[in-house]
């Protein structure tokens, strides 16, 4: 039984963190991605200067420079200085996408071009990109770069009740696809999961932008059919089962090879006992790593 508990706790501590590494390695390879995107790709307009009256609109893009992306691909950089954000956000608002950065819904305009651009992203596990976005305030500025520019927007306020304090979020139910809706302006909606350790609720960011924007470009989402909120985020992925399985059995069967050698020594006051843990110790917690990452798949524990 104490063991099982320790394993639970193992288990707990690999959610809120060791959760981060996978997104981690993520984050390196999807960086050169995007930095090699930048380099091959001719910037059609400047985009940080502020919307005025005098400012034309940029020149059309290509639309052969801009395909559709692919579900999974880099397509962004997001900075929330306030917060102390900075990923590279991918295509597509599946579980498995969310594991890496924050993502795009596929049916919502680019960022940086005109509409409601919308994202999501977890807040407590994988590296929780927006864990903190509770904090933001009214105002506070949203970088956006894409191979189109930078782009700029500030969080919008929000209504609240007479007498509470001014606030920057709402909060809203898990089927609210009305956040995702053209609200006639170009800004940015963020969202992520509520409350934390929960996916009860969704917290909602909105954020107007305050750039030129940059020419609509091809979307591989389809353009018909209901708009839909991110449906999977209890995982159930059932390729996992085999490698969460496999994985654990190899735990199991380093554990009781260390047990085995362990009792030569007959008890834990020997030098050799802890020796033979010491040295399982470590493979043991790598295989216990793998077991997990897949475990992690089949369960509803990502928010």
């Amino acid at each position: 039984m104490i063991a099982a508990g320790l394993l639970l706790l193992a288990f707990v501590v690999y959610q809120l963190w060791g959760t981060g590494i996978h997104t981690t390695e993520a984050q390196n390879q999807l960086s050169k991605e995007f930095e090699a995107q930048l380099a091959t790709t001719t910037t059609t307009t400047s985009t940080t200067a502020p919307v005025t009256p005098t400012t034309g609109p940029p020149e059309p893009a290509d639309p052969a420079e801009f395909p559709p992306p692919a579900k999974g691909d880099a397509i962004g950089r997001i900075v929330i200085p306030r917060i102390g954000v900075d990923f590279i956000y991918v295509e597509g608002v599946e579980l498995v996408w969310l594991q890496e950065g924050p993502g795009h819904f596929p049916t919502t305009p680019f960022p940086g071009q005109p509409g409601n651009a919308a994202l999501a992203g977890h807040r407590t596990t994988y590296k929780a990109p927006f864990n903190r976005i509770d904090e933001l305030q009214a105002g506070d500025p949203i970088e956006i770069t894409t191979v189109q520019g930078t782009f700029r927007y500030e969080v919008l306020p929000q209504l609240v009740p007479e007498g509470e304090p001014p606030s920057a979020h709402v909060i809203v139910g898990p089927g609210a696809v009305e956040i995702l809706d053209d609200k006639g302006d170009n800004r940015l909606t963020l969202m992520a999961c509520h409350p934390k350790y929960s996916a009860a609720q969704r917290i909602v960011v909105e954020a107007k932008m305050v750039s030129v924007p940059a020419p609509t470009t091809p979307s591989a989402a389809p353009t018909e059919g209901p708009v839909e909120l991110p449906g999977d985020l209890l995982g159930n992925e059932p390729a996992a089962k085999g490698p969460a399985l496999a994985w654990s059995a190899a735990c199991g069967a380093l554990w009781l090879a260390a047990w085995l050698v362990a009792r030569r020594w007959r008890s834990w006051r020997s030098w050799k006992w802890w020796l033979t843990y010491a040295v399982a110790f470590v493979p043991f917690t790598v295989l216990l790593y793998a077991a997990f990452e897949n475990i992690a798949k089949l369960l509803p524990a990502a928010y």
